[in-house]
């Protein structure tokens, strides 16, 4: 039976279409701001750092995404050593003004940096409105189109994810990449993120296929992608769908159509564990996808729940990231610390995701694992780098 494209508005599937992308229009870039810029900080006493949350939108998920940023970032800083983080949390609605509007006033009222907010149009509008004052913020956004200037994404990116895979592809043989997204802002930006990673390597894009958003767009767009993955020199499919739009459907009708997993490697941009029901879908065993480290990611949400006693959002372990960063570099005492050049620093942070750094862009590079589905279970065939010397970079 053909799978139905899902709404992903509906409120169950909010938590994959955050975790794939807050993908959303009029993002500009702050610019403008260079240098090193960033306040001068006492690190003699507890830092004031701003955590700005999507609480107070009328949306419950909201609600609950707020909560479990708000306890991760706890259970960060309980963790740090020598090192006093006084954390302020201000809710933003998930509106772009209101971000801005209390982005403001936690610089008024002596924040020294901004942690989130997550969707992507809040977070520029709040790097716009503290851009002057030389205040930086590290959002919760994936959205790349929004890094710059003051503005930096924690969020695990369609080209950093892209980047790790398309390596990992040609390192075991699979070169000849044809790239697959639907006509979306999120599958163009995941299509272009992929075009450029191959350029970047020894891989070669050898086609593209896209379709409109819809289950007749697919079911239409089938059978010429079909055709052209089996042309003979073809050795993967990258596709950007998740599980909330096209993957199931591409998954089960590829392989209807005569495309053999296991001479066409399938490779995915989004996480394809999350919701783990995906993960028993037949057409994408034998696939690849990346994800964080799995067993730091577990050891933290055992933590989590056993503080919180509930599971932690999906996404809360970036503000667990994004306090860790602060407090190592507080910890080194110096007054800059959390300046462009402090946290841009080439040796990145080890969070509950593992490694990662930030770039001099605004975007973000972090370690991850490589991982095939078999049997119903996503195993690791890559692991994790645990230092920016390793694989995958």
């Amino acid at each position: 039976m053909i799978s139905l494209l899902r709404n992903p508005r509906k409120p169950l599937l909010r938590i994959t279409a955050i975790l794939s992308a807050v993908w959303l229009a009029a993002c500009e870039p702050v610019s403008g701001i260079g240098g090193n810029a960033g306040p001068s900080i006492n690190t003699g006493a507890a830092v004031p750092v701003a955590l700005l949350v999507p609480a107070g939108s009328g949306n419950s998920g909201d609600e609950v995404l707020a909560r479990s940023l708000r306890q991760a970032a706890e259970l960060a800083i309980s963790d740090l050593r020598g090192v006093k983080i006084d954390l302020r949390v201000y809710n933003t609605g998930g509106n772009p003004a209101q971000a801005a509007q209390t982005a403001s006033q936690a610089v008024d009222e002596g924040a020294k940096i901004i942690l989130g907010p997550v969707f992507a149009e809040a977070a520029n509008a709040a790097g716009l409105a503290v851009a002057s004052r030389g205040v930086n913020v590290l959002s919760f956004s994936n959205n790349t189109d929004i890094a710059g200037g003051n503005v930096f994404v924690l969020g695990p990116s369609f080209p950093n994810t892209a980047n790790r895979l398309v390596n990992y592809a040609a390192a075991k043989g699979k070169r000849r990449i044809m790239v697959v997204h639907e006509q979306t802002t999120a599958g163009d930006a995941g299509a272009r993120a992929i075009e450029r990673a191959i350029a970047r390597s020894g891989a070669s894009m050898v086609g593209k296929a896209s379709f409109p958003f819809s289950q007749q767009g697919v079911v239409n767009a089938i059978p010429a992608i079909a055709a052209r993955a089996k042309g003979g020199d073809v050795d993967a499919l990258f596709l950007t769908a998740d599980t909330a739009g096209a993957l199931p459907l591409l998954a089960q009708m590829l392989p209807e159509q005569g495309v053999n997993p296991d001479t066409v490697k399938f490779l995915g941009l989004t996480r394809w564990d999350i919701p783990p029901a995906t993960l028993s879908l037949p057409g994408v065993q034998g696939g690849w996808f990346a994800m964080p480290d799995p067993n730091l990611n577990k050891q933290f949400q055992s933590r989590y729940q056993a503080a919180f006693g509930e599971p932690p959002h999906p996404i809360s372990g970036l503000a667990y990231d994004g306090i860790a960063a602060i407090g190592a570099l507080v910890r080194a005492g110096k007054s800059d610390a959390l300046t462009r050049g402090a946290l841009t620093q080439g040796a990145g942070f080890v969070g509950v995701n593992g490694i990662f750094r930030l770039r001099a862009d605004g975007t973000n590079e972090r370690g991850l694992a490589v991982a095939e589905i078999r049997n119903g279970q996503a195993v690791v065939i890559d692991a994790a780098p645990r230092n920016f010397g390793g694989a995958g970079f």
